[in-house]
């Protein structure tokens, strides 16, 4: 094998807890030795061991004079496990590739620093590209304090997310939906404004067939509509988060409170998405999977406040000029202000069409 497929082993582990680290990154480590690997491991969760230490644990002696392929820079910090360069240093590792330094100002290539100062061999950038595409979130929130932030819709082929009449479920299959549900289980939060609460009453939970993680629920509710009676108030099936507006009446923050619900209070009186997107970011949430309708759609468009945009399209037409679309709001008025776009994948799932795209 190639240092190449060595690193592509480490990054497909690290891909493999995708979901399961925040709010740390995804990192594979897989130990070489005389041509056989002899350790590998990934990071499964907050908390838990490195990817370097279970790889590092897996060799034991072995790893002594041996070649590390790891996916991120090994940390050089005490945090709730300790630094990994320390343990790559003192298990006598000759040689480390490392695809991409940690942004993590509290590392930011002090890791690679110090295994050098021990005369470890280090070099950068071995399918950096990969290893960072797989981080994005990460990449993001540390560089931004923000967190991550997807545009999710589901529309017809004419690109209507409703009839004329309000009827929207269900436009697309149920293997679009059931692939909905994997992307909520990569996800630390889901957003939907209140008017989807009042007309939908959803759930957003993760239903995959082997379980998975349910993301902290985020309702937007300038004026706090939210009604008592909502799943997402009663089920405790996940946190639930209500960003509302500085207006909202102090005794029904009170009340929903004492039911166990988290209340964001902003400065203004309407619920602006940048300021709503800091203070998710301060309470830790890297990632922001929105589910909202239009209008909270057209919001986060107006702010250019997003990085992945996720659309599912099924082969219906609607029609109607008042059935609602997938952005609303004022909407845009010159096309040199719309947010350039990159399709990084298109899928048929089912009957459906999955397109995912990014900013450029």
């Amino acid at each position: 094998m190639k240092n190449q497929d060595y690193m592509a082993l480490a990054i497909n582990l690290a891909r493999a807890a995708e979901g399961q680290t925040s709010p740390n990154p995804q990192v594979g480590a897989v130990l070489v030795k005389e041509g056989q690997i002899i350790g590998m491991g990934a990071h499964l969760k907050a908390g838990e061991p490195h990817a370097e230490v279970h790889a590092i644990r897996m060799a034991g002696e072995k790893a002594n004079g041996a070649t590390l392929y790891v996916t991120l820079e090994p940390c050089s910090h005490f945090g709730k496990t300790p630094p990994c360069s320390n343990l790559v240093i003192e298990s006598g590792i000759k040689k480390v590739f490392v695809a991409s330094v940690d942004p993590n100002p509290l590392v930011g290539g002090a890791g690679i620093k110090k295994m050098r100062e021990a005369g470890i061999e280090v070099e950068v950038g071995l399918l950096a590209d990969e290893a960072i595409a797989l981080n994005k979130v990460f990449f993001h929130y540390i560089s931004t304090g923000l967190p991550y932030v997807t545009l999710k819709s589901a529309t017809s082929l004419d690109g209507k997310i409703a009839t004329v009449a309000g009827e929207s479920k269900w436009i697309t299959g149920e293997e679009a939906r059931k692939d909905v549900h994997h992307f909520r289980h990569t996800q630390d939060a889901i957003l939907v404004g209140v008017n989807t609460v009042i007309k939908d009453n959803p759930s957003l939970t993760t239903r995959l067939e082997t379980g998975g993680k349910n993301p902290i629920r985020v309702i937007l509710d300038s004026t706090l509509r939210t009604p008592w009676e909502s799943g997402l108030i009663l089920d405790q099936a996940a946190q639930t988060i209500i960003v509302t507006g500085s207006g909202a009446e102090p005794e029904r923050v009170k009340q929903f409170e004492e039911q166990g619900i988290k209340i964001i209070k902003l400065e203004s009186a309407k619920v602006g998405i940048k300021e709503m997107l800091g203070k998710l970011g301060e309470r830790g949430i890297t990632s922001l999977y929105v589910e909202g309708g239009a209008e909270v759609h057209g919001s986060f468009l107006r702010e250019k406040a997003f990085q992945r945009v996720i659309t599912y399209i099924a082969p219906k037409l609607i029609g109607g000029r008042n059935a609602p679309s997938a952005y609303g709001g004022e909407g845009i008025a010159c096309l040199e202000e719309t947010v350039p776009l990159k399709i990084t994948d298109v899928k048929q799932i089912g009957q459906d069409i999955r397109i995912i795209a990014e900013p450029v």
